[in-house]
């Protein structure tokens, strides 16, 4: 039974999935080599916890022992060695995740289950440094962004491990929230990244056309698309709608969608100019500096209303 749980890299995801399994009352070592984000990493996640608690998701009172709950280190011997489960959210470089399971695979105990947050990068190439027993204790758990907040996780399931050893994660993710998908095949992207984009594909290839503003294709996605895939999948929708007809409309629109296999030009350039986003105040939409704070509020404030509404569905 995984009872103690370490994470290693406290930056974006790591400090969320380390505040997730806080949340639920599992101790957890958050590992972090940076001495500057070990200092300010407990206050993030407070700030997080607070605006969660602002909102109806967690009560106030639960918010100070929840961060009791998250132990930091800076020797990746001792955050590791006697915890029942490790995960990985370090930068997508092979070499150094290679070099980190190697490590830890000596320092913990030979029943602690390894797992990576990746969605790029492949699990037999991460398991090709550790031991043959602990190859079958190996597992790719992909989150997504915000950790706290997002409540989907998939899992692998390529052959390695065996089916006892899988359901014991896919218990701990179910007792933590998470709605779990099993992923069969190592393809890149896994399975949620794939289908996100390809919807970017085609928003990008709209825009690139000049069909509608950005502002207007977003909002034909939200109240159109997404709007239904909030609580109901695409095969479901398919069924729904019938066959018939999505073979039909695949044949009329197919082959005039975009198809290409590299990222678009529209988007491209974007980079180039420095209009990342959010994170350089402007991208498809422009984002004020004293505004940023609010604009990153609504957000998380309307998936944490739409997180509350999926349980309905669950």
């Amino acid at each position: 039974m995984i009872k103690k749980i370490a994470v290693l890299g406290a930056g974006t995801m790591g400090h969320g999935i380390a505040e997730t399994f806080a949340m639920f009352g599992y101790p957890v070592n958050l590992y972090e080599t940076s001495e500057k984000m070990r200092n300010s990493v407990k206050d993030i996640i407070r700030a997080e916890l607070d605006f969660a608690a602002e909102n109806g998701l967690i009560e106030k009172s639960e918010v100070n022992g929840i961060l009791d709950n998250i132990t930091l280190y800076d020797d990746l011997k001792s955050a590791v060695e006697d915890v029942d489960y490790v995960i990985e959210a370090t930068p997508e470089i092979i070499e150094l995740k290679q070099s980190l399971f190697k490590e830890i695979d000596g320092y913990c105990k030979k029943e602690t289950i390894f797992a990576s947050n990746t969605s790029s990068l492949a699990l037999n190439e991460m398991m090709k440094t550790v031991s043959e027993d602990r190859k079958e204790k190996m597992i790719v758990c992909h989150w997504y962004n915000p950790a706290h907040l997002m409540p989907i996780a998939e899992l692998s399931f390529f052959g390695n491990m065996k089916e006892e050893t899988f359901k014991e994660v896919e218990k701990l993710y179910n007792n933590v929230g998470k709605q779990t998908v099993k992923v069969l095949k190592d393809v890149p992207g896994l399975v949620a990244n794939r289908i996100q984009q390809g919807v970017a594909r085609e928003v990008f290839s709209l825009i690139e056309m000049g069909v509608a503003l950005p502002e207007d294709i977003d909002k034909a996605l939200k109240f159109g698309p997404a709007f239904r895939y909030a609580t109901t999948g695409q095969l479901e929708v398919a069924d729904m709608g019938g066959l018939d007809i999505w073979c039909t409309v695949g044949d009329n629109l197919l082959s005039v969608m975009d198809n290409r296999k590299e990222a678009n030009p529209i988007l491209r350039q974007k980079v180039s100019e420095g209009k990342l986003g959010l994170k350089s105040g402007e991208g498809f939409f422009e984002y004020p500096a004293e505004k940023i704070s609010d604009i990153k509020n609504d957000f998380n404030k309307k998936l944490i209303i739409q997180l509350k509404t999926s349980k309905n569905y669950i």
